[in-house]
């Protein structure tokens, strides 16, 4: 049977926004006698917001954890993921102490090591070397245990030419590489990540992958891993938590949980701000799907069919006169690819005389990891009708696409995966 190693109940961490404090002396003298002699709420929190930083609130308290429930087992690797501002990296520092919850309760059973940020743990004048003894000594390791290990660390963060040079030095890169060596090899129960390890490059990342795979499954320690890469996620966890505005889902399987986030991450068609039009003929809508939504995150490889409603209805016959365009532009507003019903030659209308809808489907998409704009193109009888600008965003998200674990970086590399086959002769 399981043991439970993390159990989390009713935990809740308000904030206050602009002036810390209730405003009068005497309130905060209330605030004090109440929550820290008599151990009772405060009662200063209990009208709050939900923790959206998209808009305006009424109140300066936002919650940005409520009523969070779960529980890790000895053993488990656990993924947490949601939007900027769900409450993950909150939730961390709540199950490292580094910040106390204002209500709610955690129970913990064994050491805990954290990396939530670049440095975390370290002392700036002090050297690699000498950082490596505070953090054990921090976990409770003798001396003598950390010199057993000491080589394995050096070894393993590849910083060893500068291991005794104070760590104020240290690239951000080198501060991760050598933080997580040490969280790594200190043997603690529990390990805790935030999305920290992306400061450092493709190959430490899968050599850190590779490690919290070896603790987790080999060494049967816990791990909470919080990621915004759905290809680490889903390499290193066996189930994931989904955080939404300080809330928190049932555990679910990695790639049900995944399915569950992008579903989340839709929003009905939309009203089209930048947009030119001349004549009768123009784009209504633009969906993902036939309920009429765009799907914000797209995974790496998946299908995409992306379906164009216009005003009015055209007569089948005149399909011919018709050219549509969509344009794909990268974060630097570079173009990278376009479609085109001109480019299909077996573009047809189906078995209706008229035509409300034009729809183009890609059996995978292959641009690589980044955010990408469209603008839509549309000309009718050899006269130009309709021009959206930006007419929606597209995040695409990381997966295993080639099935080896390795992903090109996409400044790197370039916008496209390709599929190939490698011989040796």
């Amino acid at each position: 049977m399981s043991k439970t190693v993390i159990k989390v109940e009713q935990l809740s961490k308000a904030y206050q926004i602009g002036q810390i404090g209730t405003g009068t002396l005497s309130r905060d003298l209330e605030r004090f006698w109440l929550t820290k002699i008599r151990g009772k709420a405060d009662p200063f929190l209990k009208i709050g917001e939900t923790n959206d930083r998209s808009s305006k609130g009424n109140s300066d308290v936002v919650w940005s954890l409520k009523d969070i429930n779960f529980e890790v087992n000895q053993g488990e690797a656990v993924g947490i993921i949601g939007k900027n501002g769900a409450g993950k990296s909150t939730l961390l520092k709540v199950l490292s102490q580094i910040t106390s919850p204002t209500s709610g309760e955690i129970k913990i059973k064994g050491r805990v090591a954290s990396l939530l940020e670049v440095g975390t743990g370290f002392h700036a004048e002090l050297t690699g070397r000498e950082n490596i003894y505070l953090n054990g000594a921090i976990l409770g390791m003798t001396r003598r245990e950390i010199s057993s290990k000491l080589d394995e660390i050096i070894d393993f963060s590849g910083c060893e030419r500068y291991i005794d040079t104070p760590v104020k030095r240290f690239s951000s890169g080198m501060t991760v590489r050598l933080a997580f060596a040490v969280a790594a090899h200190l043997e603690p129960e529990i390990l805790i990540v935030d999305e920290v390890l992306a400061v450092g490059d493709a190959d430490f990342q899968k050599k850190a992958i590779g490690k919290m795979q070896a603790i987790s499954k080999g060494e049967g320690r816990t791990i909470l891993f919080v990621s915004h890469d759905m290809t680490a996620i889903t390499a290193l966890t066996n189930s994931v938590l989904i955080m939404n505005q300080g809330h928190i889902s049932e555990k679910y399987p990695t790639e049900l949980a995944i399915q569950q986030y992008l579903k989340t991450d839709s929003f009905p068609a939309i009203a089209f701000q930048n947009r030119k039009t001349e004549g009768d003929l123009y784009v209504e809508s633009i969906s993902f799907d036939e309920n009429d939504s765009l799907q914000q995150q797209l995974v790496v490889g998946n299908s995409i069919r992306m379906r164009f409603s216009l005003n009015r209805v055209i007569p089948k016959k005149d399909l011919g006169a018709l050219a549509f365009y969509v344009v794909f532009r990268n974060e630097l507003n570079f173009p990278v690819f376009t479609l085109s019903n001109r480019y299909d030659a077996s573009f047809s209308g189906g078995s209706s005389d008229e035509i409300k809808h034009i729809c183009c489907e890609m059996p995978q998409f292959t641009l690589t990891e980044g955010t990408y704009r469209a603008t839509t193109w549309m000309a009718y009888k050899n006269g130009f009708c309709d021009e959206i600008t930006d007419a929606f965003e597209l995040e695409v998200i990381s997966s295993d696409f080639f099935k080896t674990g390795q992903m090109p970086i996409a400044r790197k590399h370039g916008a496209f995966l390709v599929n190939q086959n490698w011989t040796a002769q």
